[in-house]
């Protein structure tokens, strides 16, 4: 529990770090041309990666769900989680569907996404939305030597959510 905390308390420091950058200057495979933001969101949590066998029968860490959560204005207003869903407090929910992607800044950084929204919601904070894009990702990439199967890491990141119709 208490990496946990320390987890989400790093990621949130890093969600600080990501919230003014990156939105005017998307790169053109995440880019939503003529769409209409209906919310933007920080988020601050961890990518969780279980250590897992490969084809080959080797141990590497392998991209098991993100844990996540969503900020607007400092304030908790939904979490996001395997899926990819985002869940409001609102009660309102949306699930995507990776569409495109581009590399983060740095090697250390997850890409930016855009995701298609399977079914948009009716109401709540991003109904209408269409399109949901990831970007000013900070942290979230693991790799290394892992040494027992199913063992899991919790990886920090940050990064901002917009959503569109």
């Amino acid at each position: 529990m208490a990496r946990l905390v320390f987890v989400l308390a790093f990621a949130g420091s890093l969600a600080a770090n990501a919230q003014g950058q990156g939105a005017e200057t998307l790169p053109a495979t995440v880019a939503v041309e003529a769409g209409v933001r209906v919310a933007k969101l920080q988020a601050a949590g961890a990518q969780i990666y279980v250590c897992a066998k490969n084809a080959a029968g080797g141990l590497n860490w392998t991209f098991r769900e993100p844990v996540a959560a969503l900020l607007e204005e400092g304030k908790t207003v939904g979490r996001h989680f395997v899926g990819p869903t985002w869940e409001f407090v609102d009660g309102s929910r949306v699930e995507g569907e990776v569409v495109s992607k581009a590399p983060g800044k740095t090697a250390k950084d997850i890409p930016w996404l855009k995701l298609s929204v399977k079914e948009s919601p009716k109401s709540g904070l991003v109904a209408g939305a269409t399109s949901i894009l990831r970007i000013d990702t900070k942290g979230g990439v693991f790799e290394g030597a892992c040494d027992n199967e199913g063992e899991l890491h919790s990886e920090p990141y940050a990064a901002t959510y917009v959503f569109v119709k």
